[in-house]
C-alpha cells in the first residue's frame, strides 16, 4: 500500500510541476487564432491579399446597396431602429440611420447577403467577406479607426474564417448546417482586432462565436432565412468580441475537443492541421470568389459555359433540344422552376437556361423581368443535370461543364474551371468598378460619389478615417 501511495504522490508532484510550467502547455487552436488576430499587420500581408481585401469592401457595399431595396432588409432596419441603443455606427443606405455597432453590423451584413451578390469561399460557399466587412466597418466607425485599421481587420477576419473553413470541407452543409456558422468567425475576428483584444481575449471571442450560432442549410435555400443567417452571423460575431472584451470566457479547447466545433460541424478534430497554415496559405489568394454576377457562386460557371456553348453554335432558344450541365465539386440540388430571387440564386437550371438564351449572364438576370422572361423559362424543362466522375475534378473550383444538343443533332460543349471573380482566375479592379457602378445607385448614391468612394476604397490603406468613406457614400442623403 505504501508503494502505491508513494507512486500517486509522485504523479501528483509531476502534474503540479507540469501545470505551472508554461513551456509544457500546448496552445489550443483558439489561442493560435488569437495570436494571429492580435499580432498580424498590414505590412506583413502579401500585396495581392491586401488588394483582394480592398475589393471585398467595394463588393460588400455594392451588394448591400442592391440588398437595401429588398423587404428583408427593410424589416430588420425597422426592427433595429425600434430596438435603439447608442447610435455610433451607420446602417448603410436607406435613411443612413445610426445604430449600435452590433446592430449596424447585423443590418449591413444582411443587406449584402440579401442581394446574392457578395462573395464566397468557393470551396463550400461561405460568405465570409460580407461578415468581415460589415463588422469591421461598424466597429471601426465606432472606434474612429483609420482605413488601414479597418482593412487589417477585414483581412484578419477573412483569413481566420477561411482557415477554420478548411476543417469544414466535407462537413458543414453535408451535415445540414448553413455556411453562416463559419462566416461568423470573420465577424468575431474583425471585431476583436478593432477592439484591440489581447490574444487570449480574441481566442475567447472565437469560442464564444463557435457556440453561439446555428443555421439550417435547407431552410436558407428556400426562404429569407438565407440573409437572416448572414445578419445573425455578423451580430453574434461582434457580440462575442464585445463580451470577450468585458471579460467573458469560454473553454479555449472548444474547436478541437471531442463534440466541439470541428467534430460536430466538420469531419473530425483536425483543426491543428489547418491552423499551421495560417499566415502562409492565404484564403484571399486561393479560395475567394467575388461575385461579378448575381446568384449562387457554384452556378456562375454554368451560365458562363452555357453562354459560350450557345455562342459557339450561334443558337437561338428554338434551336436548343437539351442542355446538360455538370458541377464536378458541388453535389447539392436546386429548384428547377424558380420564380423569385431566392429561387434563381440556388438554381443551376436558371443559370443554364439564362446563359444559353441570352448568351450572357449579368446583374439584369436578378431582376423580376428577367426571372419571368418566357424565353428563359421555356428552356427549364430542357435542362438536365448530369453527374459523373470528372477525371480532372481537382482542377475545378466552383466550375462547370455544359453541353448543348440542338434539334438537328449538333453538340456544343464548354468547360469553365472557375467562375469570373475567382481569385485563382484573377480579379481585376475594372471588374469591381463595373459591379460598383452597376449596383451602388440602388442605394441612392450619385455617379459622382460612386466614383469618389470607389477611389477611396482603392486607397483605403492611406485613408485617415473610415468616416471619410462613409461620409462620401452618404453625401447625397439630405441633411
Amino acid at each position: 500500500m505504501s508503494t502505491r501511495v508513494a507512486e500517486l504522490g509522485r504523479r501528483a508532484v509531476i502534474k503540479d510541476q507540469q501545470e505551472t510550467d508554461l513551456s509544457y502547455r500546448t496552445e489550443t487552436v483558439a489561442q493560435r487564432y488569437g495570436q494571429f488576430i492580435a499580432n498580424a499587420s498590414l505590412e506583413s500581408f502579401p500585396g495581392d491579399v491586401v488588394q483582394h481585401g480592398k475589393m471585398l469592401v467595394a463588393s460588400t457595399f455594392a451588394s448591400a446597396a442592391l440588398g437595401s431595396t429588398l423587404q428583408s432588409s427593410k424589416l430588420i432596419r425597422q426592427l433595429e431602429k425600434e430596438r435603439g441603443g447608442i447610435p455610433v455606427s451607420t446602417a448603410w443606405f436607406g435613411g443612413w440611420d445610426k445604430l449600435p455597432p452590433v446592430a449596424a453590423a447585423r443590418l449591413n451584413g444582411l443587406m449584402s447577403d440579401a442581394a446574392a451578390s457578395d462573395d464566397s469561399d468557393l470551396r463550400n460557399i461561405v460568405h465570409s467577406g460580407t461578415q468581415a466587412c460589415a463588422s469591421a466597418i461598424a466597429v471601426g466607425e465606432a472606434r474612429k479607426a483609420s482605413g488601414t485599421e479597418v482593412l487589417e481587420a477585414v483581412i484578419v477576419g477573412y483569413e481566420i474564417a477561411g482557415n477554420i473553413n478548411t476543417s469544414m470541407i466535407g462537413g458543414l452543409q453535408r451535415k445540414g448546417f448553413h455556411g453562416c456558422v463559419v462566416a461568423t468567425f470573420a465577424a468575431a475576428a474583425a471585431a476583436a482586432r478593432l477592439l484591440k483584444l489581447t490574444a487570449d481575449q480574441a481566442a475567447h471571442a472565437l469560442v464564444l462565436a463557435a457556440t453561439s450560432l446555428g443555421g439550417l442549410h435547407a431552410v436558407a435555400a428556400t426562404s429569407l432565412a438565407r440573409e437572416y443567417h448572414a445578419g445573425n452571423a455578423a451580430m453574434m460575431g461582434v457580440s462575442a468580441a464585445e463580451a470577450a472584451k468585458h471579460g467573458y470566457t469560454a473553454d479555449l479547447s472548444g474547436f478541437e475537443m471531442p463534440r466541439g466545433f470541428f467534430d460536430t460541424l466538420g469531419t473530425g478534430c483536425h483543426g491543428q492541421d489547418a491552423v499551421d497554415q495560417l499566415g502562409t496559405k492565404w484564403s484571399l489568394r486561393t479560395e475567394l470568389g467575388i461575385k461579378l454576377v448575381p446568384g449562387g457562386s457554384p452556378f456562375h460557371a454554368v451560365a458562363e459555359a452555357a453562354a459560350i456553348a450557345a455562342e459557339k453554335g450561334n443558337l437561338d432558344v428554338a434551336d436548343i433540344k437539351e442542355i446538360e450541365f455538370t458541377l464536378p465539386d458541388y453535389p447539392f440540388p436546386g429548384p428547377k422552376h424558380p420564380t423569385d430571387l431566392i429561387g434563381i440564386a440556388h438554381s443551376p437550371f436558371y443559370f443554364a437556361a439564362a446563359g444559353a438564351a441570352d448568351r450572357e449572364y449579368g446583374w439584369q438576370h436578378a431582376l423580376p423581368e428577367k426571372i419571368a422572361d418566357a424565353r428563359i423559362r421555356s428552356l427549364f424543362d430542357r435542362v438536365t443535370r448530369l453527374d459523373y466522375d470528372v477525371p480532372n475534378k481537382t482542377d475545378f473550383k466552383s466550375g462547370a461543364i455544359v453541353r448543348i444538343t440542338t434539334v438537328d443533332g449538333a453538340v456544343h460543349e464548354a468547360c469553365v474551371l472557375a467562375p469570373k471573380g475567382a481569385a485563382v482566375r484573377g480579379i481585376h479592379w475594372a471588374e469591381l468598378r463595373q459591379k460598383y457602378e452597376a449596383l451602388m445607385p440602388y442605394g441612392g448614391v450619385s455617379a459622382k460619389h460612386v466614383a469618389e468612394s470607389f477611389s477611396l476604397i482603392q486607397d483605403m490603406n492611406v485613408l485617415p478615417s473610415i468616416h471619410d468613406l462613409i461620409d462620401t457614400i452618404r453625401a447625397d442623403m439630405p441633411s
